[in-house]
C-alpha cells in the first residue's frame, strides 16, 4: 500500500498542476493529467511510472520552493515509482530489497562472487584459475558448461517471471483491461517512444538535467546504455546459436559476430553507465528520493561492472589472468541477474507498460474528439 501522506501530496501536487497546465508539452504526464480531475492511487501510479525525470517542469515552475505551494513534481514521481517497484514485487519477503537496495546488490553479487569462487577451487584446484587456457572450449574448462548456463537460465526465467507478474498487477491495479495490453497499435507507439526516448526531449530542448540548462546528454547516455545492453543480449543469442546449434564453443575470434556485438554493446554499457553516473553525481539531490537514486546508482554499478569485466576478459583471454577474470565477470553477472527484479530494472517493465496505457488513452481520446 502507498503511504497515505504520500497518497494525499501526490493529490494535492497533481491539482495545483492541472489547474495550472504550463508544463503540458513537455511530456506524456501532463496530457494524461489533464484526463482527470481527481487523483486516486491508480492514476498516481500510472502518472509516476509516465516520468522519465527530465526535471523541465520543476525548472519552469513557479510554485516551486521557495513558493509557499512547495511543488516538486520529480520528487513526487521519483516517491511513487519506488512505492510501485516495492508494491508489485513478489515474493513480498524480497520487497526489502527496495528499500536498501545498493547494500543488498553489493552483499549479493559479493556473495556470489565468494561462492563460484570456493565451487571452482574445491572442485577444480587453484590450477585452473591460473593456468593458461587455450582454443575452443577454454572458458568451460574453468566453468563446466552447464554450470555456467543453467543457472543462468533459471535466474533469467525467474526474473522475467517476477517482472511480468508485476506488470499485470501494476495494468489490473491503475485498472486497465488485461485485453487491452495487446493492443497492436498501443503496443507498436509505446515501443517507438520507449526506443526513442522520446519524453527525454522534455519540451523539445532536451532535459533540464543535472541542473536547469536543456541538454540531450542524459538522453544520449541513455540510448548508449539501452543499445549497449540490447547488443550484449544480442551477442549472447548468437553465440547460443553458434553452440547449440553449430557445435562452435566460445572463444569465438575477435572478428566473429557474437564478439563484436559483445565489445561494441560492452563499449556503449561503459560510456553510457559512466556517463549517467557523473550526471547524478551532479544533479540536485533535492529533486530525487534517496531510495531511487540508491536504486539508480547499484543498477548502473552492476551494469559498469559487468560491461567492464566482459571486456577486461575478452582482452586478456589468452592469458593465465583469464580463469580470474571468468570467474569475477560471472560472479557480477551472477548479482545482476539475481537482482534485476528487485531493483532499477524493474522500471523498464513499468515504465514500458504505462507508455502502452499511455497511447491506448490517448488514441481513444482522440477518437472520442473527433
Amino acid at each position: 500500500m502507498l503511504p497515505p501522506e504520500l497518497l494525499k501530496e501526490g493529490e494535492r501536487q497533481m491539482t495545483i498542476c492541472n489547474a495550472c497546465r504550463y508544463c503540458e508539452g513537455y511530456c506524456a504526464v501532463f496530457p494524461a493529467m489533464e484526463l482527470r480531475r481527481t487523483f486516486t492511487k491508480a492514476d498516481l501510479t500510472y502518472l509516476a511510472n509516465l516520468c522519465f525525470d527530465c526535471r523541465d517542469c520543476y525548472y519552469a515552475c513557479q510554485y516551486a520552493p521557495p513558493h509557499e505551494f512547495a511543488m516538486n513534481v520529480p520528487k513526487l514521481m521519483s516517491q511513487l515509482r519506488t512505492e510501485t517497484y516495492r508494491e508489485f514485487s513478489s515474493p513480498a519477503i524480497f520487497s526489502a530489497l527496495f528499500r536498501k537496495n545498493g547494500l543488498a546488490v553489493s552483499l549479493i553479487t559479493l556473495a556470489a562472487l565468494a561462492i563460484i569462487v570456493l565451487l571452482v577451487l574445491a572442485l577444480k584446484g587453484p590450477g585452473i584459475l591460473f593456468g593458461i587456457h587455450l582454443g575452443e572450449g577454454a572458458f568451460y574448462r574453468v566453468v563446466p558448461f552447464a554450470a555456467m548456463t543453467i543457472p543462468a537460465l533459471i535466474m533469467a526465467l525467474y526474473g522475467l517471471t517476477v517482472l511480468l507478474m508485476g506488470a499485470v498487477r501494476f495494468w489490473r491495479e491503475t485498472q486497465g483491461h488485461l485485453s487491452e495490453m495487446i493492443s497492436l497499435s498501443g503496443l507498436w507507439r509505446a515501443t517507438k517512444d520507449a526506443f526513442g526516448l522520446t519524453y527525454m526531449k522534455g519540451g523539445g530542448a532536451g532535459c533540464s538535467y543535472p541542473d536547469a540548462s536543456f541538454t540531450y546528454s542524459r538522453r544520449r547516455f541513455h540510448h548508449l546504455v539501452f543499445y549497449g545492453f540490447l547488443l550484449d543480449f544480442a551477442s549472447t543469442s548468437v553465440a547460443a546459436f553458434y553452440d547449440h546449434f553449430l557445435g562452435w564453443q566460445a572463444p569465438y575470434s575477435l572478428f566473429s559476430v557474437p564478439v563484436v556485438l559483445g565489445t561494441v554493446g560492452g563499449v556503449g554499457l561503459v560510456v553510457g553507465t559512466s556517463g549517467l553516473m557523473v550526471l547524478k553525481y551532479q544533479s540536485d539531490r533535492d529533486l530525487a528520493e534517496a531510495r531511487m537514486l540508491n536504486m539508480d546508482v547499484a543498477f548502473l554499478a552492476l551494469l559498469f561492472f559487468t560491461s567492464l569485466t566482459g571486456l577486461v576478459l575478452l582482452a586478456l583471454r589468452d592469458t593465465a589472468a583469464m580463469g580470474t577474470l571468468l570467474v569475477i565477470h560471472l560472479g557480477v553477472v551472477t548479482g545482476l541477474f539475481i537482482t534485476m527484479p528487485y531493483g532499477k530494472f524493474a522500471h523498464v517493465v513499468y515504465r514500458y507498460a504505462a507508455l502502452v496505457r499511455y497511447a491506448i488513452e490517448q488514441r481513444r481520446t482522440h477518437s472520442v474528439n473527433q
